[in-house]
């Protein structure tokens, strides 16, 4: 089968974009992405879909880095598109938050993403992953110990995430590039082996071909494929029956230790997965932790720590209790200031999952306001955003919080808003705030908008932003 025809039978197939889906690709200048944009650019030319622009992130860790993005430029006018470009120092973010170059990359430019979208206008960010990153990622869970979640390796779309050529060889890519003479840029850093990745890449995956299965790709790939369809299905299963047997208030889990201990194992552990990676802070999560968690429910015992919690069975119920305390600085007695714990991109239409505030927040747009809606009621906020509020986050109190709460009058801060409210001090921290690009509170989430934001003009287009508790029906 022909490469475009290969693409477009997984777009097709995986509903990843129809004709007028805006879509932005996500440019780094290698083989890959550099394929991905031309195989894009044609399938808008046949009005399959619509390219918005090409988007790249400067991670500043190459000293080609500059020249990467000035052919990423060259590239996106060669295919007439507008191009969006931003840097992010992803070295000095890695010191300064204590995670791996790695990590801290993905977070820089999934952040980006969001921002490239809401520029450009676009709904879908088309990434260039292949079926050999499908069968690398599959290899490095695997190797971690990862369940059926885990092992589903790479999604063809994660919420606003597409991946046209999930299904393509890295080789055919690189060949289409070659048989149009089209030039890409090589990324010396993917020969660095002390990378995992890499090192699956140019060590594990040969060696398998050789000594063992020279289709090795396409079986690891294959393999990935059918534990995301297995993990989708289990996972509605899980979250129906979590919502029968647990109850969570954000800093803690309460599960019904009969029921969990009654049900199936693979029901029961994927429970139970749920609510360690919940209270984990960002920590790793082991199938030993998880079995821990079952046993307590099975046998009772000690107190165990576990990554970022404390774990006890009392009574007729295992506990998880959150020891991810938010570091606190003092600014006068009596006064403390939380550090920033959570922060998510939020695109329109999208939403947001807060496992650790137990709740969903959710953002779509109307031409006009409904007929009857509120500006605010409870867990439903109508507002009206400038093209300057840009994309959009959610996030918790930050120190020195301020917003102007709807017909107060004047400027409040946050925390005097909570005590106010009488919002109890040990949820504070999980009270999901939306702010706009420029860090401006748009709404207290179930609690208030900020004046600035409220509908002036009911013909115009508004956004409709939703709180809603996990397992609550839509």
């Amino acid at each position: 089968m022909e490469l475009l025809d290969r693409v477009r039978q997984t777009i097709r197939r995986h509903d990843l974009a129809r004709a007028g889906t805006r879509v932005v690709v996500a440019l780094s200048g290698g083989s890959d992405s550099v394929a991905l944009a031309h195989l894009l650019i044609a399938l808008d030319r046949a009005g399959e879909l619509t390219v918005s622009a090409l988007a790249h992130l400067n991670h500043q860790l190459r000293p080609a880095a500059n020249d990467d993005e000035q052919f990423c430029s060259e590239v996106a006018r060669a295919l007439e598109r507008p191009f969006i470009a931003e840097r992010a120092d992803v070295g000095a973010i890695a010191r300064a938050e204590q995670r791996s170059i790695e990590d801290a990359g993905r977070a820089a430019r999934y952040s980006f993403f969001s921002r490239a979208l809401a520029q450009s206008g676009a709904e879908v960010v088309a990434l260039g992953h292949t079926r050999d990153d499908q069968a690398e990622t599959f290899l490095l869970r695997l190797l971690r110990g990862a369940g059926a979640r885990g092992l589903a390796a790479m999604h063809p779309r994660r919420d606003v995430i597409i991946r046209p050529v999930i299904d393509c060889r890295r080789a055919d890519l690189r060949a289409f590039l070659d048989a149009r003479q089209l030039s890409f840029v090589h990324d010396e850093s993917n020969e660095d082996v002390n990378i995992p990745r890499n090192r699956v890449r140019a060590e594990l995956l040969p060696l398998l071909a050789q000594r063992f299965n020279p289709a090795i790709v396409e079986v690891l790939a294959s393999e990935a494929d059918l534990a995301r369809e297995e993990w989708r299905w289990m996972d509605g299963l899980a979250e129906e029956f979590a919502a029968r047997v647990s109850r969570s208030t954000g800093q803690q889990w309460r599960i019904d230790a009969a029921a969990l201990n009654a049900a199936p194992l693979a029901l029961a552990r994927m429970v139970a997965q749920r609510a360690l990676t919940a209270l984990s802070g960002g920590r790793s999560v082991s199938l030993a932790h998880v079995e821990e968690v079952l046993r307590l429910c099975r046998e009772g015992g000690a107190p165990v720590d576990l990554p970022g919690q404390r774990v006890e069975r009392e009574r007729e119920e295992v506990v998880l209790t959150s020891r991810v305390e938010p570091r606190t600085r003092r600014r006068g007695k009596g006064r403390e200031n939380a550090e920033n714990i959570f922060c998510y991109p939020l695109s329109i239409p999208g939403e947001v999952r807060l496992d650790q505030a137990g709740c969903l927040v959710t953002a779509e747009t109307a031409r006009v306001l409904p007929a009857g809606a509120k500006l605010a009621s409870g867990a439903i906020a109508t507002v009206q955003l400038s093209t300057s509020a840009g994309p959009l986050a959610v996030r918790n109190r930050r120190p020195g919080d301020r917003f102007r709460p709807l017909g107060a009058g004047g400027w409040k801060k946050v925390q005097d808003f909570f005590v106010d409210r009488k919002i109890a001090r040990h949820r504070r921290d999980s009270v999901p705030i939306v702010v706009d690009q420029s860090d401006r509170i748009i709404w207290i989430a179930g609690h208030g908008i900020d004046e600035r934001f409220r509908v002036r003009d009911p013909a115009q287009a508004v956004v409709i932003l939703r709180l809603k508790l996990l397992g609550e029906s839509a």
